[in-house]
């Protein structure tokens, strides 16, 4: 096959639609044209998994699935099981202990206000970006970056961080369920100090004045940090052996999420019902306990009462953004996995506004919630300032605060401490499922001969050998390290290019009309304003300075007292930004035709245009969306396409004044410029097709920078402009 297809029109309307094949024939339509090379469509092969699986096979109409032409991708059995499982997901243990000491940390009521703004201009509109990249292609987190393969790395970076997260997360379950078991003895054994444990340690379960400047600890936290994590004071001599309870129970805690992901969606699907609506019932009874006890309104006051000068410090909206990030849960992949299992119609838009919201609203009760109890605790012992009975939070507010304010309850403390332990445990199945999932799919996309129970085994395993590390006495220094640098940092890089790639990449700079002509054809309506401006401007800018405000006020990572040296967490700096752009160490893609440039000074033909233009369209086109981004289903797939000429062919219309030429051709990404107009028409994916002319005899030139090969088979484009002097 010649490298270019020379069409020419000097002609006062004359139409030049068609493609001139080897012998110089002619022909008007797309499906002639590989039929004037000797291809049938029918032996088109997919290019999935980067161009390696040959058991993979493209329909007719692009669509990879099975031999009958239908993708064998399971799908929820009701969009209900989507909501629920993304319920079960967004909301998990940092609605519990992370966002109450937050928010109390940040300006009490004023923090609504930031965190409310940021979740409308961050959280909203990523969780509904995730949600239609995946239900648009129907893949995991990696191979939706056919969107702009040279960000395939993203995907890896983003099993990086979920591994990162989910064997620690799963560690912090192990504790919930070891404090559950224990909450079943007749006396909570972190409620009474024992004889060994020293003079300094309390009795929880005693109301005594506390004095918070004294060297005097609390039995829940002698409890938790002595008796549960056998933790030492620094990790200089080694983090030690697992100990044997924990292992159990962390042994246990995998079980529960193996049995859950087993069977993919069949088994998560039906699961989510319960992982998502259980911990209500809970939180619900202990919001209605905390409420009848002395001291829960002054508790909740403290919690809500606003401090109008935090509104100032930048450090209160940092929060908001990191918080509204990571309770959510977008950034990782879960969301992407989850959504590519819905029916392509399914109305994300409807359901990612009823879980944004939902989430905010569970914060805020569990916030209600956490605060009524400690301020019940806080009147107990005799201490004003609810700051002095609040402590670290996070896993502090958990393990200490909360089980020793329930110890304090006159009725039935093991009654409570059993519900809240099990809350705990039930939102951190429905947060680790999803994480275990995302990396199953991603496996199962790349090597789909494998069988799903197989991959969910493995890797139930290697995560379950890896949390062994945060069941040791030293895991929790390691945990906050991980968490730091492993997770927290590297997802803000690899979310900043993510939005990015999709909205200034593919979406192609602030008009985002190929992500939202996609969205459009999806959702049966046009993406609003609102969205557009959150996509195309504040969404990655405000990330972006959120990053950069991130990085210039770091400071060494501290846990406790303890300082981590410079060594501790060099392996983690500047590591993991390198996923985001290569992959398989290669920045661009594979098999691109070799030009040779035409010398200087000579004339340029047409085929030398085509030539010189070469190493620019090659690069270009590894930022540009391969045929796998498009609807699985043959009809979607159909339909999708005729959408797009439409759009193109409504959208682009240029007149060239300088030449007296009419164009008329897709360029989604306007890169047209007068006179030396080059159009892509590389429909309806990436295959980089440019006119180029030279001369006011409109003599034009139709070349593909990488595809137009004789090995392009299942090229599919179309062309249809008029060319008028």
């Amino acid at each position: 096959m010649k490298d270019s297809f020379e069409l020419k029109g000097g002609g006062e309307g004359k139409d030049n639609s068609g493609y001139v094949a080897d012998d110089g024939v002619v022909i008007p339509s797309i499906d002639n044209k590989l039929a004037a090379n000797g291809k049938s469509e029918g032996d088109s092969k997919a290019l999935a998994n980067g161009g390696q699986n040959g058991d993979a096979t493209l329909t007719g109409d692009g669509v990879v699935g099975d031999e009958d032409g239908m993708p064998d991708r399971p799908q929820w059995s009701n969009g209900v099981e989507f909501i629920m499982s993304c319920i079960a997901m967004s909301v998990g243990l940092g609605n519990v202990w992370r966002f109450p000491f937050t928010a109390y940390e940040n300006g009490g009521g004023a923090f609504l206000i930031p965190y409310i703004i940021v979740l409308f201009i961050i959280g909203k509109p990523m969780y509904y970006m995730e949600m239609a990249m995946g239900q648009f292609s129907s893949y995991g987190a990696v191979k939706v970056w056919n969107i702009s393969p040279i960000l395939t790395g993203l995907g890896y970076g983003q099993i990086f961080s979920t591994l990162c997260i989910v064997t620690y997360y799963v560690s912090l379950m192990a504790i919930t369920a070891f404090y559950f078991i224990m909450s079943f003895k007749s006396v909570l054994p972190w409620a009474v100090c024992q004889p060994d444990w020293g003079a300094n340690c309390f009795d929880g379960s005693e109301n005594q004045t506390f004095n918070a400047s004294s060297n005097q600890m609390s039995s829940s936290e002698y409890y938790f940090k002595n008796m549960v994590l056998r933790e030492p004071d620094t990790i200089h001599n080694g983090i030690g052996p697992p100990e044997w309870r924990l292992t159990l129970c962390l042994l246990f805690s995998w079980i529960c999420v193996f049995l859950v992901c087993v069977r993919g969606v069949k088994s998560s699907g039906k699961a989510s019902y319960f992982l998502a609506l259980f911990p209500y019932v809970i939180m619900i009874t202990l919001l209605i306990k905390g409420c009848t006890l002395e001291g829960a309104g002054k508790g909740v006051l403290f919690f809500i009462t606003p401090q109008w000068e935090e509104l100032l410090n930048p450090n209160v909206w940092y929060a908001a953004v990191t918080q509204a990030f990571f309770s959510l849960n977008v950034g990782f992949g879960s969301l992407i996995m989850y959504s590519s299992y819905n029916n392509f119609n399914e109305n994300i838009h409807r359901d990612a506004l009823i879980v944004t919201t939902l989430d905010t609203f569970t914060s805020l009760m569990a916030g209600c919630t956490i605060f009524a109890i400690l301020g019940n605790l806080a009147h107990e012992l005799g201490v004003d300032d609810i700051k002095d009975v609040v402590g670290g939070g996070g896993t502090g507010l958990a393990f200490i605060s909360y089980p020793d304010a329930i110890a304090k309850f006159d009725t039935v403390p093991q009654l409570f401490a059993v519900l809240f332990f099990l809350m705990l445990f039930t939102l951190g199945v429905g947060s680790a499922v999803a994480l275990v999932s995302s990396i199953i799919t991603i496996i199962c996309d790349q090597f789909p001969h494998l069988k799903h129970w197989i991959v969910t085994s493995v890797v139930c395993c290697l995560c379950f050998l890896i949390g062994l590390i945060y069941a040791t006495p030293g895991g929790q220094y390691i945990l906050n390290l991980v968490d730091f640098y492993g997770v927290t940092f590297v997802v803000f890089v690899l979310a900043v290019i993510e939005v990015m790639g999709v909205h200034w990449v593919y979406g192609m700079y602030l008009c985002l009309n190929n992500f939202c002509h996609d969205l459009e054809f999806m959702q049966g309506s046009k993406v609003g304003l609102y969205w557009r401006l959150c996509w195309g401007l504040i969404t990655p800018v405000i990330l972006f300075i959120v990053l950069i405000y991130f990085l210039v006020q770091m400071e060494p990572l501290k846990y406790g007292d303890y300082i981590y040296p410079d060594s501790s967490y060099g392996l983690f700096r500047g590591s993991e930004p390198a996923f985001a752009w290569r992959e398989n160490g290669k920045p661009f893609r594979k098999n691109h035709t070799q030009f040779t440039r035409p010398r200087f000074g000579t004339s340029i033909s047409p085929s030398s245009a085509v030539k010189l233009q070469h190493d620019k369209c090659m690069i270009i086109d590894s930022f540009r969306a391969t045929e796998l981004w498009s609807p699985k289903v043959p009809k979607n797939n159909r339909d999708w396409k005729e959408f797009k000429k439409l759009k193109a062919k409504e959208e682009v219309a240029m007149t060239a004044v300088e030449n007296r030429v009419f164009f008329q051709g897709h360029d989604p990404d306007g890169r047209c410029t007068v006179p030396s107009v080059r159009i892509e028409i590389g429909y309806p994916w990436s295959t980089m097709c440019c006119f180029s002319y030279s001369s006011p005899m409109a003599s034009l030139v139709l070349t593909d920078s990488s595809q137009l090969t004789s090995d392009s088979q299942h090229l599919d484009m179309y062309l249809n402009f008029d060319c008028q002097k």
